[in-house]
């Protein structure tokens, strides 16, 4: 049984690896933000002990209902603080490692939801 269409008909990741990821046709290897609208854009964090809700709140600009939060070769969970603009709208977050991030960002974006994943991409020298 195929439970995935053919073809995405939004921004979709096509390849990815720990520290890099290929969306849009060009390989990104610092951290951004993809949305299902079409939107991509750097997220401007290297590291996820630099995280702030600042970081979170610009996702709101994407007016998401769910948010995919992935947080580097490995899974780590913020603090809800830094959650709170994006709580406080009741939009849901799920944090996972950026790699199953990629991959849930494009099923539910090929689902057609309004999704936007910010995907943490740490070389080995900014890991935290």
């Amino acid at each position: 049984m195929k439970i995935q269409p053919d073809r995405i008909d939004t921004l979709a990741i096509q390849a990815h690896g720990p520290g890099w990821l290929v969306a849009g046709g060009q390989r990104h290897e610092t951290s951004v933000i993809i949305a299902s609208s079409g939107t991509l854009r750097p997220w401007g964090c290297a590291r996820w002990a630099d995280l702030t809700e600042q970081h979170f709140a610009t996702l709101l600009e994407e007016v998401p209902e769910v948010v995919i939060f992935g947080s580097g070769t490995r899974l780590r969970f913020v603090a809800p603080a830094l959650l709170r603009p994006l709580i406080e709208r009741g939009i849901g977050v799920e944090t996972m490692d950026t790699m199953a991030a990629a991959r849930t960002y494009n099923i539910l974006a090929g689902e057609g939801r309004r999704v936007v994943a910010a995907l943490l991409l740490e070389n080995d020298a900014s890991a935290g």
